[in-house]
């Protein structure tokens, strides 16, 4: 029962890096921006999202089980800096409009979703491996990122 109630904070605590997307509404925004023909449609990114968040909840309580805040201090600790650096993105690109700042903050989430999976890895591999489609989105991300900075 208390690792069924731990699944549900750690997907309910990285579940909140998409609220950025709720304060900041960036529907009209991206649509009104230049974007390369591989752009994926604005309406992919909400159920891909939704995967790789759980994903990534799963990923962090895999390794919270494996002696929990204690004896995980130091890999759920870069869990929680790549989230943060996942909630900074939206408000970088949408809230500011800002696509040449949020893309230097997207290559800082990158290397941190690395440190994170490296980190993940000796405690269970299952963990770090879940998160190598996040790390490939968010490349994906920051080449679409990049491509929009440049057109606009």
């Amino acid at each position: 029962m208390k690792s069924a109630a731990a699944l549900l904070g750690w997907i309910a605590l990285t579940f909140c890096a998409a609220l950025t997307g709720f304060l900041v509404q960036p529907a009209g925004y991206y649509a009104s921006l230049a974007k390369p023909s591989w752009a994926p449609p604005g309406w992919l990114f909400g159920p891909v999202w939704t995967v790789l968040y759980l994903m990534m909840a799963v990923a962090a309580w895999l390794v919270w089980r494996k002696g929990g805040w204690r004896a995980q201090r130091g890999p759920l600790a870069i869990y929680l800096v790549q989230l943060a650096l996942n909630a900074l993105w939206t408000p970088l690109f949408f809230g500011l409009r800002n696509p040449g700042l949020a893309l230097a903050e997207i290559v800082l989430l990158g290397a941190a979703i690395v440190l994170t999976g490296r980190a993940f890895l000796p405690v269970s591999r299952l963990a770090s491996w879940l998160l190598v489609p996040y790390l490939v989105w968010v490349v994906f991300a920051a080449a679409l990122n990049f491509a929009i900075w440049r057109l606009n």
